[in-house]
Protein backbone atom coordinates (compact mmCIF):
# COMPACT_ATOMS: atom_id res chain seq x y z
CA UNK A 1 0.00 0.00 0.00
CA UNK A 2 1.25 3.49 -0.67
CA UNK A 3 1.46 6.21 1.92
CA UNK A 4 -0.66 9.32 1.45
CA UNK A 5 2.36 11.37 0.30
CA UNK A 6 3.73 8.82 -2.20
CA UNK A 7 2.79 8.82 -5.87
CA UNK A 8 0.70 5.78 -6.86
CA UNK A 9 2.40 2.80 -8.44
CA UNK A 10 5.85 3.03 -6.87
CA UNK A 11 5.16 0.15 -4.54
CA UNK A 12 6.24 -2.41 -7.17
CA UNK A 13 9.30 -2.01 -9.43
CA UNK A 14 8.45 -1.08 -13.00
CA UNK A 15 5.01 0.30 -12.14
CA UNK A 16 5.96 3.91 -11.63
CA UNK A 17 3.47 6.41 -12.97
CA UNK A 18 4.12 7.51 -16.53
CA UNK A 19 3.92 11.05 -17.85
CA UNK A 20 0.15 10.67 -18.01
CA UNK A 21 0.07 9.88 -14.28
CA UNK A 22 -1.26 6.34 -14.73
CA UNK A 23 0.65 3.78 -12.70
CA UNK A 24 1.96 0.76 -14.55
CA UNK A 25 2.02 2.48 -17.91
CA UNK A 26 5.53 3.43 -19.01
CA UNK A 27 6.11 6.93 -20.27
CA UNK A 28 6.73 7.28 -24.00
CA UNK A 29 10.43 7.74 -24.74
CA UNK A 30 11.42 11.07 -26.28
CA UNK A 31 11.19 11.19 -30.07
CA UNK A 32 14.28 9.85 -31.79
CA UNK A 33 15.54 8.02 -28.70
CA UNK A 34 14.08 4.61 -29.60
CA UNK A 35 13.75 3.48 -33.20
CA UNK A 36 10.54 1.92 -34.49
CA UNK A 37 11.99 -1.60 -34.69
CA UNK A 38 13.09 -1.55 -31.05
CA UNK A 39 9.68 -0.31 -29.95
CA UNK A 40 7.86 -3.33 -31.40
CA UNK A 41 10.24 -6.09 -30.29
CA UNK A 42 10.10 -7.60 -26.84
CA UNK A 43 12.25 -10.59 -25.87
CA UNK A 44 9.93 -11.54 -23.03
CA UNK A 45 6.81 -11.57 -25.20
CA UNK A 46 8.42 -13.69 -27.92
CA UNK A 47 8.31 -13.28 -31.67
CA UNK A 48 5.60 -11.16 -33.24
CA UNK A 49 4.70 -13.95 -35.68
CA UNK A 50 3.88 -17.16 -33.88
CA UNK A 51 5.39 -20.40 -35.25
CA UNK A 52 2.01 -21.94 -36.10
CA UNK A 53 1.35 -19.01 -38.42
CA UNK A 54 4.60 -19.71 -40.30
CA UNK A 55 3.51 -23.30 -40.91
CA UNK A 56 -0.22 -22.64 -41.45
CA UNK A 57 -0.92 -24.72 -38.35
CA UNK A 58 0.87 -27.81 -39.69
CA UNK A 59 2.91 -29.93 -37.30
CA UNK A 60 4.32 -32.44 -39.81
CA UNK A 61 6.40 -31.76 -42.93
CA UNK A 62 4.69 -32.44 -46.27
CA UNK A 63 7.70 -34.44 -47.39
CA UNK A 64 10.78 -35.95 -45.76
CA UNK A 65 11.78 -37.02 -42.29
CA UNK A 66 14.03 -34.64 -40.41
CA UNK A 67 15.97 -35.78 -37.35
CA UNK A 68 17.92 -33.24 -35.34
CA UNK A 69 21.16 -34.44 -36.95
CA UNK A 70 19.86 -34.61 -40.53
CA UNK A 71 22.15 -32.51 -42.71
CA UNK A 72 20.54 -29.97 -45.04
CA UNK A 73 22.02 -28.10 -48.00
CA UNK A 74 20.52 -25.66 -50.50
CA UNK A 75 20.40 -26.83 -54.12
CA UNK A 76 21.31 -23.40 -55.45
CA UNK A 77 17.92 -22.69 -57.00
CA UNK A 78 16.57 -19.23 -56.11
CA UNK A 79 13.88 -19.07 -53.42
CA UNK A 80 11.71 -16.63 -55.33
CA UNK A 81 8.50 -15.17 -53.88
CA UNK A 82 6.58 -16.67 -56.85
CA UNK A 83 6.99 -20.07 -55.18
CA UNK A 84 4.78 -18.89 -52.34
CA UNK A 85 7.58 -18.95 -49.79
CA UNK A 86 7.56 -16.79 -46.70
CA UNK A 87 10.53 -14.91 -45.28
CA UNK A 88 11.29 -17.82 -42.93
CA UNK A 89 11.58 -20.22 -45.88
CA UNK A 90 13.93 -17.80 -47.61
CA UNK A 91 16.03 -17.45 -44.45
CA UNK A 92 16.40 -21.25 -44.28
CA UNK A 93 17.56 -21.38 -47.92
CA UNK A 94 20.14 -18.65 -47.26
CA UNK A 95 21.40 -20.46 -44.16
CA UNK A 96 21.67 -23.75 -46.02
CA UNK A 97 24.16 -22.41 -48.55
CA UNK A 98 26.52 -24.28 -46.26
CA UNK A 99 25.60 -27.70 -44.92
CA UNK A 100 23.84 -27.46 -41.55
CA UNK A 101 21.95 -29.84 -39.31
CA UNK A 102 18.28 -29.34 -38.50
CA UNK A 103 19.24 -28.44 -34.92
CA UNK A 104 21.69 -25.78 -36.14
CA UNK A 105 19.09 -24.25 -38.44
CA UNK A 106 16.58 -24.07 -35.58
CA UNK A 107 19.22 -22.47 -33.36
CA UNK A 108 20.20 -19.84 -35.93
CA UNK A 109 16.58 -18.91 -36.62
CA UNK A 110 15.55 -19.13 -32.95
CA UNK A 111 12.54 -21.23 -33.94
CA UNK A 112 11.16 -24.46 -32.48
CA UNK A 113 12.45 -27.60 -34.19
CA UNK A 114 8.91 -28.64 -35.12
CA UNK A 115 8.47 -25.41 -37.06
CA UNK A 116 11.83 -25.79 -38.81
CA UNK A 117 10.95 -29.36 -39.85
CA UNK A 118 7.74 -28.15 -41.51
CA UNK A 119 9.62 -25.36 -43.30
CA UNK A 120 12.25 -27.84 -44.48
CA UNK A 121 9.54 -30.18 -45.77
CA UNK A 122 8.12 -27.34 -47.86
CA UNK A 123 11.57 -26.53 -49.26
CA UNK A 124 12.33 -30.17 -50.03
CA UNK A 125 9.00 -30.46 -51.84
CA UNK A 126 9.93 -27.47 -54.03
CA UNK A 127 13.42 -28.84 -54.74
CA UNK A 128 15.26 -26.03 -52.97
CA UNK A 129 17.16 -28.22 -50.50
CA UNK A 130 18.70 -31.66 -50.34
CA UNK A 131 18.97 -33.75 -47.19
CA UNK A 132 21.46 -36.32 -45.98
CA UNK A 133 20.53 -38.69 -43.21
CA UNK A 134 23.35 -39.22 -40.74
CA UNK A 135 25.46 -42.27 -41.43
CA UNK A 136 26.33 -44.65 -38.65
CA UNK A 137 29.24 -47.03 -38.38
CA UNK A 138 26.94 -49.93 -39.24
CA UNK A 139 26.37 -48.42 -42.70
CA UNK A 140 30.00 -49.13 -43.52
CA UNK A 141 30.14 -52.66 -42.13
CA UNK A 142 29.71 -55.85 -44.06
CA UNK A 143 27.73 -58.66 -42.46
CA UNK A 144 30.93 -60.37 -41.33
CA UNK A 145 32.26 -57.17 -39.75
CA UNK A 146 28.99 -56.68 -37.90
CA UNK A 147 29.01 -60.23 -36.53
CA UNK A 148 32.65 -59.82 -35.45
CA UNK A 149 31.78 -56.59 -33.64
CA UNK A 150 28.88 -58.31 -31.83
CA UNK A 151 31.06 -61.27 -30.83
CA UNK A 152 33.85 -58.96 -29.64
CA UNK A 153 31.30 -56.99 -27.62
CA UNK A 154 29.96 -60.18 -26.02
CA UNK A 155 33.49 -61.32 -25.16
CA UNK A 156 34.14 -57.96 -23.53
CA UNK A 157 31.21 -58.55 -21.17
Amino acid sequence: MTSPGEPPGEEFPGTEAGEDGIAGRPAEPPAGEVDDEERWLDDQAGPLVRPYVMTSGRMQPVRGKFDLVTMVEATGLPASPELGLGPEHQAVVRLCEQVLSVAEIAGHLKLPTVTVRVLLGDLLDKGLITVQDPQTDTDFMTDEQMYRAVIDGLHAL
